[in-house]
């Protein structure tokens, strides 16, 4: 007879690549972030990284949690994954955004349990519109989806007016600072 009950899986391999540098999105400073905000969850693991060429990079495991088709990574968890990464690469650079517009053309199923590498980065501004593309990638190659999107830059009442509530829900002062601009290519 055989233990029905779930198998923890093994912890996944979130490392990056020796050119990589740790990194923290600036949005999740003192939050706990709706995407990536269970290191130890059984949906979306996800760590991300700076490469030597100041592109956004995340290691992304899509657990149990994240099932759409048996034994697949449901759309909605790896268009969510994009969503923070991309507007990880706006913020970023410079610029604290909120996505207008999100594509996401998915091009082989993604298999749970999986941990797979998306590439983020800014690929021009004009006026307060930054635009982004993303990758996912297998560790094999494999092409998992592509994305692009559109974000705008916050006036900075908008962005003092957002970092005021996330002081109030955290009880503290967040220090941000918003890192130095990165060339948009």
């Amino acid at each position: 007879m055989t233990d029905p009950s779930p198998q923890a899986p093994s912890e996944p391999d979130l490392t990056g690549d020796p050119d990589w540098q740790s990194t923290i999105l600036p949005t999740d400073v003192g939050i706990v972030s709706f995407v990536s905000g269970e290191p130890a969850g059984q949906r979306l693991r996800v760590r991300y990284f700076r490469d030597g060429e100041g592109r956004l990079k995340a290691r992304v495991w899509f657990g149990p949690g994240t099932q759409g088709p048996p034994g697949h990574a449901h759309g909605g968890s790896i268009a969510a994954i994009f969503d923070e990464a991309m507007g990880g690469a706006a913020w970023m650079s410079g610029a604290p955004a909120v996505a207008l517009e999100l594509t996401c053309r998915f091009r082989n199923m993604v298999p749970l349990e999986v941990v797979a590498t998306l590439t983020a980065e800014v690929v021009g501004t004009e006026g307060r519109k930054i635009r982004t593309c993303g990758r996912l990638e297998g560790r094999d190659g494999t092409l998992y989806a592509e994305g692009e999107g559109l974000f705008l830059t916050l006036d900075a009442g908008r962005l003092g007016s957002l970092m005021e509530q996330a002081k109030g829900m955290l009880g503290e002062d967040l220090d941000f600072a918003a890192p130095a601009p990165v060339d948009a290519r």
